[in-house]
């Protein structure tokens, strides 16, 4: 089964661009496009699509306002934003309504296609650089929020340090090398943590990580 793709940008070159490579990959299929914010809510909810590839900057209804209305759909799909505004608040307000994924319009074809597969698989994706810059708004003190530390205490000792190491950038292959305990085990973890504190993917448990003080800007690992 194809996953299904919509679309969102106010230019019709680049939402033709994006859609032929798509189109191109025999397991992705573009079912629909729209060039602002309303227009791609009303699709979403008329098509049930899997993923949404979302601009930030149109007129009218902005791609983050957008997000989260689909986001918060029943069984909503998820939300890949592509920007090429790189900037830290478009980073961490993107990812704070909803967004699985967030990557810039300069990234190679193969990058978008890698990166729809994953949000749609369930998980998150930051591209290269974007945690870092998302790091760097933490340690700025910019995207403050007030503490979860509260969360954290349904976690148990060895759900916390996989928590940690996610957060750092590591994948599950990585983290579990580091623990020595197979990636399969891992990924157990990340899917226990994620339900206990009510988180979507592993790109929300790198913002509580930040927010509730387990890992420092200055501890941080290597980015994806």
């Amino acid at each position: 089964m194809s996953v299904r793709v919509i679309v969102i940008d106010d230019q019709v070159v680049v939402r033709a661009g994006f859609a032929a490579v798509i189109d191109a990959e025999p397991d992705l299929e573009v079912i629909g496009e729209a060039g602002d914010g309303a227009a791609a809510v009303t699709l979403a909810q008329q098509t049930s699509p899997d993923v949404v590839l979302m601009d930030i900057r149109m007129p009218g209804m902005d791609g983050l306002s957008a997000t989260r209305l689909i986001t918060s759909l029943d069984n909503g799909p998820r939300v890949l934003v592509l920007t090429t505004f790189d900037l830290d608040e478009y980073v961490y307000e993107a990812l704070r309504v909803g967004a699985s994924g967030f990557l810039l319009k300069d990234a190679r074809p193969e990058q978008l296609i890698d990166a729809i597969r994953v949000v749609a698989a369930g998980d998150g994706f930051l591209a290269p650089g974007v945690t870092r810059r998302l790091i760097d708004a933490f340690s700025t003190g910019a995207t403050a929020q007030p503490q979860a530390e509260h969360a954290l205490r349904l976690l148990t000792p060895r759900e916390r340090e996989v928590l940690l190491l996610v957060a750092s950038g590591l994948s599950n292959a990585e983290t579990g090398e580091r623990l020595g305990v197979t990636a399969g085990t891992v990924k157990s973890h990340v899917n226990a943590l994620l339900g206990k504190l009510g988180l979507r993917d592993r790109v929300q448990a790198t913002i509580l990580a930040y927010e509730t003080g387990l890992i420092r800007p200055s501890a941080a690992g290597t980015s994806p």
